[in-house]
């Protein structure tokens, strides 16, 4: 017998801390959900949702461990601690070495996500090691962590290297513990290409996004390579139409940086804008409130269905996609650096793996063979390699 999945994710909705809850339609699982007390449905997000507590959490697997199979699914940019381990409580000695550590990140001016992201995987780490005094913590404690908890979990490389990171800092902080930081090795990091759509499929997306406020919102980011955090943080007042410039403020690594607004897209934007009249945001829930980054992963996953393509595609793929073509058009890659906002150089030079104009003139050492073949055929026949020889 078969189960359904259900699975489980953590959401931020509404200022709050939740517990999503998402599988296909299915009566038996909605009558379930139906009797959690609190339960809301998100339209937005397009799930159930509980309040992120251990008490409703034990609900959730007490009523549907036995009818459903339950998972975790990783989130965009980092693993999801697992929900059971989460659900445990530290002890007050532990909560307390808790709120010293994120207030020694919150003290290094870091962003809010890397001060969630550490204080996570640190308050994991302590469950971890629950009842140990963090004086006796060793290095060897750190490995049984990657290998009992990351590894076994089949967390990706990069929370690896956030949890190493992570562990660096909270030895500088406990300094009496016994984990030396310098002799902490993070595994190498992933070298994986980014998924490239082409110029039609751009398109093709654009044509399938019906509503003009949602068409509009994926012509921004594609047109002007925005991260979806800059796309939501967007003011009206950085917008400069007269100088067909976007400028975004404290981008990644608290950066400012000017873009170019695309000439294609102002009648779109204008339409957009007297259509709906947002009031402080490019583009907004509620009126004079940020959108939610949910919605716009929910918005192109609906029109890449429309238009059947078949990739992975996310917002950040439409980014990967305007720096490539943008290479591909001859662009400085020094200027693509500036317009994405990369510190380093070696960040960009990624998409020169990726542009197909230099890997078009390359040609395959089979068609060499099958050319010379054919210029020595006496019979001058025509060679194919699809018919028997």
């Amino acid at each position: 017998m078969s189960y359904p999945v259900v699975t489980l994710k953590h959401l931020r909705h509404r200022g709050k801390s939740c517990i999503g809850i998402y599988f296909k339609f299915d009566t038996q699982l909605i009558d379930i959900v139906k009797q959690f007390d609190g339960r809301k449905w998100s339209a937005t997000k397009n799930c159930w949702y509980l309040e992120n507590t251990s008490e409703n959490l034990g609900m959730i697997l007490k009523q549907m461990k036995s009818v459903a199979k339950l998972q975790y699914e990783p989130g965009e940019y980092q693993d999801i601690i697992h929900f059971q381990k989460r659900a445990a409580k530290l002890t007050d000695s532990e909560q307390q070495t808790y709120k010293v550590y994120r207030k020694y990140l919150i003290g290094k001016r870091f962003s809010t996500s890397t001060v969630d992201t550490y204080s996570s995987l640190v308050k994991d780490f302590l469950i971890f090691k629950t009842g140990t005094n963090i004086n006796d913590f060793t290095n060897r404690d750190v490995e049984l962590y990657c290998e009992d908890v990351l590894a076994a979990r089949n967390y990706s490389i990069n929370t690896h290297r956030q949890f190493i990171s992570a562990v660096k800092h909270f030895a500088r902080v406990f300094s009496d513990c016994q984990i030396d930081d310098l002799k902490l090795v993070s595994p190498l990091k992933s070298r994986t290409l980014p998924v490239v759509l082409s110029m039609e499929e751009i398109i093709d997306i654009l044509r399938c996004t019906k509503n003009l406020k949602h068409r509009t919102t994926l012509a921004m980011i594609y047109s002007s390579g925005l991260r979806i955090s800059e796309l939501l943080n967007l003011r009206l007042s950085d917008i400069d139409i007269d100088r067909k410039q976007i400028t975004i403020r404290q981008g990644k690594g608290r950066k400012d940086r000017y873009i170019v607004l695309a000439d294609s897209i102002f009648p779109m934007l204008a339409n957009y804008l007297t259509t709906y009249a947002p009031l402080v945001y490019f583009t907004e829930g509620k009126p004079g409130k940020k959108y939610s980054a949910e919605s716009v992963r929910s918005i192109l996953r609906r029109s890449c269905n429309l238009a059947k393509i078949s990739k992975r595609v996310t917002p950040h793929t439409l980014r990967h996609s305007y720096a490539t073509h943008l290479l591909e058009q001859g662009t400085d890659l020094r200027y693509i650096q500036e317009l994405l906002g990369h510190s380093r150089p070696e960040t960009t030079m990624i998409y020169t793996h990726v542009k197909r104009k230099d890997l078009i003139d390359i040609k395959s050492p089979l068609d060499r063979a099958v050319k010379d073949l054919a210029s020595h055929d006496k019979d001058n026949k025509k060679l194919l390699l699809s018919r028997n020889l």
